[in-house]
């Protein structure tokens, strides 16, 4: 056990002295494994944090949350044409099967109405993102209230002129949360008194999120626009009671509203059931492929980085060449001469490798400056991940130096190297 710490020692000092006595060359050397290990942890702290990212902005929602409508979630069969002869879920669906669907936890009604501008006395805030729904919205997506509360089931029926608004939205018009509660802003042309102000969240994925929303009735909403007006994208988001089986409630789901449409035996349904897990596992095989290219793609720079560490080896054995022989002629087996070069190269490449990790860290703190509440994570896992691939780049890269070096014979070696 000393003898191969006495080796790895002496390795070390042999490799600082490479890079201390030739610097240019070390440094060229070097680059390509720097860069690759940069790509790679780039590329995998990009994908993970932007799959972290994705996860926060439907982690209120359960997995096994469902959402009915003409518009698909992910990848689908059904040819764009006959997509676009879909109609629109209607209240009165969701009313269907909130009373003959059993096992359901939640129902709730969504139109997707465009941003508008709500106003206070003389204060505005433009561009405030409208949800339209019923009142079981509250449970499916566990929003979480500062101030007040959501509008009950019969505001929700009748369409009452009341409001939620988020905080920022809140902040913006009164000062405050607190002072927000009772207060009528105008929207559409109307007056709605604010009941309840939600949590602030901070923003989401693509820069939007509920501080930045206000949530009314949709029953309020329908009566503004009508049920003909193709611009709203309703859905009906249901989700089911916890402990039973998601896959026969989804067949009973489908069934149901295939019963409430007259659709015959032989006719394709009209409209999508997306479940929330498949979406996440849509998002996982999305960035599962992303860090495949990204690692093809970078894996080209550890090769060109591999290549750059067997050079400078092999320049290296060429120069050492002498003491090598000296060495043997005094006793040292090959092992000992094989093992010298290859920790020699591997840490080259984990310098390199560390190099690149630095760089990363150092990209990452700068990036989150600019993207808000984005954060770039650089896990533990990928620091390690990062070590253990230069060491590997740096054995195979050396081990054919190495090789080479404890095979010399001892005599032409001295000869050679005088």
């Amino acid at each position: 056990m000393l003898i191969y710490l006495r080796v790895l020692k002496e390795s070390f000092n042999f490799a600082i002295n490479a890079l201390k006595n030739n610097k240019l060359r070390t440094f060229l050397s070097l680059v390509g494994v720097t860069i690759g290990i940069f790509s790679i942890i780039a590329v995998l702290a990009a994908v993970d944090s932007l799959k972290k990212e994705i996860e926060g902005s439907i982690s209120s929602l359960d997995n096994s949350t469902i959402y009915l409508g003409r518009f698909s979630f992910g990848p689908t069969d059904v040819p764009n044409w006959k997509r676009e002869q879909f109609p629109d879920v209607t209240y009165e669906e969701y009313q269907y099967l909130k009373r003959t669907v059993p096992d359901l936890y939640a129902a709730s009604y969504t139109l997707n109405v465009q941003s508008e501008t709500v106003k206070y006395e003389d204060k505005s805030v433009t561009n405030v993102e409208i949800g339209a729904v019923t009142d079981e919205y509250y449970d499916i997506e566990a929003l979480q209230l500062s101030e007040g509360r959501f509008f009950n089931e019969a505001e929700s029926a009748s369409g009452s002129p009341v409001l939620v608004a988020g905080d920022e939205i809140a902040v913006s018009l009164f000062g405050s949360a607190e002072a927000a509660i009772g207060k009528k802003v105008r929207l559409y042309g109307q007056k709605f008194t604010v009941i309840g102000v939600l949590k602030k969240e901070g923003s989401g994925l693509f820069g939007g999120s509920k501080d930045t929303s206000v949530f009314l009735p949709v029953n309020m909403v329908r009566r503004i626009f009508g049920d003909n007006n193709k611009n709203l994208f309703p859905f009906i988001i249901i989700k089911p009671e916890k402990g039973i089986d998601q896959a026969e409630f989804v067949a009973l789901l489908t069934q149901k509203l295939r019963m409430a449409r007259g659709l015959k035996p032989d006719e394709i349904d009209n409209f999508f059931v997306n479940e929330l897990q498949g979406f996440a596992d849509f998002i996982d095989n999305i960035t599962g492929q992303m860090n495949v290219i990204g690692l093809i793609i970078s894996g080209f720079s550890l090769l060109v980085g591999g290549f750059g560490i067997a050079n400078i080896m092999f320049v290296s054995v060429k120069e050492r060449t002498n003491l090598i022989g000296i060495q043997k002629s005094l006793g040292a087996k090959n092992r000992f001469i094989l093992l010298q070069f290859l920790f020699e190269a591997v840490i080259l490449a984990v310098i390199g490798g560390l190099i690149g990790l630095v760089l990363v860290f150092f990209v990452s703190l700068i990036a989150s400056q600019f993207t808000g509440d984005f954060e770039f994570i650089l896990s533990p896992w990928n620091m390690f991940l990062g070590t253990a691939i230069s060491a590997g780049i740096g054995l195979i890269s050396g081990i054919l130096p190495a090789i080479s070096a404890s095979r010399l014979d001892p005599v032409e070696a001295i000869r050679t190297g005088m």
